[in-house]
């Protein structure tokens, strides 16, 4: 799971409850690794709360600061229970210089190959590539030496991934990479969003297949240089590069892409958290009343009556920032008809 970084984390809290959810829940034992940063207690803090408050069953913290630290064996064995395992922002030059090819590192991977769930958000998503960003300058433009890759740990082989993405205008140095490197798929992640990679059985082939989709306020852009021209072999230290033939997709929540053979897939409907859970309350509200109005000789007072209460209740449950109660169906607003009225029912 790739997060662009500064993903939300007081209101909906989108990204980081997909991350909960996919590690098994109120099941969960998640390992916070904050070796990237520079705050590292203060930062397991943080995340330890949200990720109770989101309903994670137990959080730990793995913080290994040197590589003397990542080969402790508790660290490891800390990794090894774990069903999710998320790794914080900070530098990560540093996170790699630390724990690749280290025990802790070597419990990451195996964790990833087992199943586990393992997210990164800023360095922690850069990190999880094999070729890693490792820093740079922004701009749109690519220019030779624009950025450093190093090592990662290469749990997505086919793809190099930037994180702050559109924020920090890094365009340029992952089109640098992709024009040194056009085997792999550049993979720009926006803020507050997630590249969810999965390994799944194409329908049609029977192959085994990468599958990102994306959740989150931002995008996901994709740089496929499997076709382009370039001519950073040659290009002077600096020099502005030639880039040509590109493919782009920019991809929003809901969108799904094949790693595996560079192509769009069909997309998935997103619904809004808060609409769903407004739209079931109602629903259950109005075939409450339903079920009431069948079971009982209800006459239009009394379902007057009904409608009142509920449309009170709705209102109080409004947002603060709700100007009215939601609309109640038409019908229901029409007086019951009886044998008192002349009607039938």
């Amino acid at each position: 799971m790739i997060i662009g970084g500064a993903e939300d984390k007081l209101r909906r809290r989108t990204v980081l409850q997909d991350f909960v959810t996919a590690s098994g829940g109120r099941e969960s034992r998640i390992a916070v690794i904050p070796t990237a940063s520079s705050i590292g207690e203060e930062i397991v803090a943080v995340y330890a709360a949200l990720f109770g408050k989101l309903g994670a069953a137990q959080v730990e913290a793995v913080d290994p600061t040197s590589r003397d630290d990542a080969h402790d064996e508790d660290l490891v064995a800390a990794l090894d229970d774990a069903t999710g395992i998320f790794m914080t922002g900070g530098n990560q030059l540093k996170l790699s210089s630390i724990i690749n090819g280290t025990p802790v590192g070597q419990a990451i991977v195996r964790a990833h190959r087992r199943g586990a769930v393992v997210a990164g958000t800023s360095a922690g998503a850069s990190i999880q590539s094999s070729h890693m960003v490792a820093f740079g300058s922004g701009g749109a433009t690519p220019k030779q030496r624009m950025t450093q890759v190093a090592a990662g740990l290469g749990l997505l082989t086919s793809s190099v991934i930037d994180q702050h993405f559109e924020q920090r205008n890094r365009y340029g140095r992952l089109l640098m990479i992709v024009a040194q490197s056009p085997a792999l798929l550049g993979l720009g992640v926006d803020e507050d969003t997630a590249a969810t990679v999965t390994h799944e059985i194409d329908d049609t082939t029977g192959a085994e297949r990468e599958v990102m989709r994306v959740t989150g306020r931002g995008a996901v852009t994709v740089m496929d240089g499997s076709r382009m021209i370039t001519n950073a072999f040659e290009a002077k230290r600096s020099a502005p590069l030639l880039a040509s033939g590109v493919v782009l997709h920019v991809l929003p929540a809901g969108a799904a892409y094949d790693l595996t053979r560079r192509e769009l897939l069909p997309g998935e409907t997103v619904i809004d958290p808060e609409d769903a859970a407004e739209l079931e309350a109602v629903g259950k509200d109005l075939r409450r009343m339903a079920r009431d109005i069948a079971a009982s000789d209800a006459s239009p007072t009394v379902l007057r009556r009904r409608m009142s209460r509920l449309r009170k209740l709705r209102s109080a449950e409004q947002s603060p920032l709700d100007d009215q109660p939601d609309p109640l169906p038409a019908a229901l607003l029409e007086p019951a008809r009886t044998p008192e009225n002349g009607a039938t029912r």
